[in-house]
């Protein structure tokens, strides 16, 4: 590996939701409930698949890369000069389903995009807990 790839640094959340994965799944693959708690864009859960999502400060680009229906979920997760992955993996639990987010690749010597995952990550997912506690079709 090179030095870059070592120096890479990584965001991780794990989070316990009293919803089954179904649920959770329908939340990460449907765009109009993405758009609700995330960002508006066209995702999928097809590999191969490209979209974008848009936001006020900018759009990041996605490809689905992995898909394990109602268990994981991996995209690439490109903005600027940030080069990453977002995985998703939910594992039913005895009350719901334990969600796990790691997005990887944020190079050392671009700390805004780490930073910025780590503030932001927490306020998405604070939303689709929202979201699932809603009635959500």
């Amino acid at each position: 590996m090179t030095g870059g790839a070592e120096a890479a640094r990584s965001v991780v959340i794990d989070r316990e939701y009293p919803h089954a994965p179904d649920r959770i799944w329908r939340a990460l693959t449907m765009p109009h409930l993405v758009a609700e708690w995330l960002m508006a864009g066209n995702v999928a859960a097809t590999p191969g698949h490209r979209f974008a999502f848009t936001a006020d400060w900018g759009r990041v680009d996605c490809e689905v890369r992995e898909v394990e229906p109602g268990r994981r979920l991996v995209w690439s997760w490109d903005a600027g000069a940030l080069r990453s992955t977002v995985t998703w993996t939910l594992e039913p639990t005895a009350t719901g389903t334990r969600l796990r987010l790691e997005q990887t690749g944020f190079a050392e010597e671009a700390p805004r995009y780490y930073h910025g995952a780590r503030a932001g990550w927490p306020r998405f997912l604070d939303a689709l807990e929202t979201l699932l506690d809603g009635d959500i079709t």
